[in-house]
Order: structure tokens, then sequence, then C-alpha cells
């Protein structure tokens, strides 16, 4: 599932959940749907997070990539 794909369906759970006359056993279906596809898109969110990186010139000018690490760069 993209990224976008999942932020959009769990808006779509949200709304559902919220509905006073949604039946007990959808809720509980939809919440077990949320829990699964957030842990799916912090997944997505780390890999990526893995994967970028810094651009950093030296004294001499030459470029390279450099990892992010902690969040900072």
């Amino acid at each position: 599932m993209k990224y976008e794909e999942g932020i959009k369906r769990l808006e779509e759970i949200l709304e559902a959940l919220e509905k006073p006359e949604t039946p007990l056993e959808e809720l509980v279906n939809l919440f077990e749907e949320g829990t699964k596809i957030v842990q799916e898109l912090q997944n997505t969110l780390e890999n990526a997070r893995l994967k970028v990186e810094k651009l950093v010139k030296d004294s001499e000018g030459n470029l390279s990539t450099q990892p992010i690490e902690d969040g900072k760069g």
C-alpha cells in the first residue's frame, strides 16, 4: 500500500469509527485494520528515513552523500 493510500484509508476508518450508528463488530474490525495500516505506514516512514541522505561538500568543494543520523542533518 502506498503511503498516501494508507493515510486516506485511515481517514475513512476514523470517520466510520466516529459514527454512532456503526455496529460494534464493524468498529472492532475497522480498529484492527487501522492498527495494521498504522504499523505498515510506520515501517514505510522508517525505511524512507534510512534511505535519506544529505549532500555534503568537503573543503575542496567535492560533493558526496552522507546518511542523516537521528533525523539531524
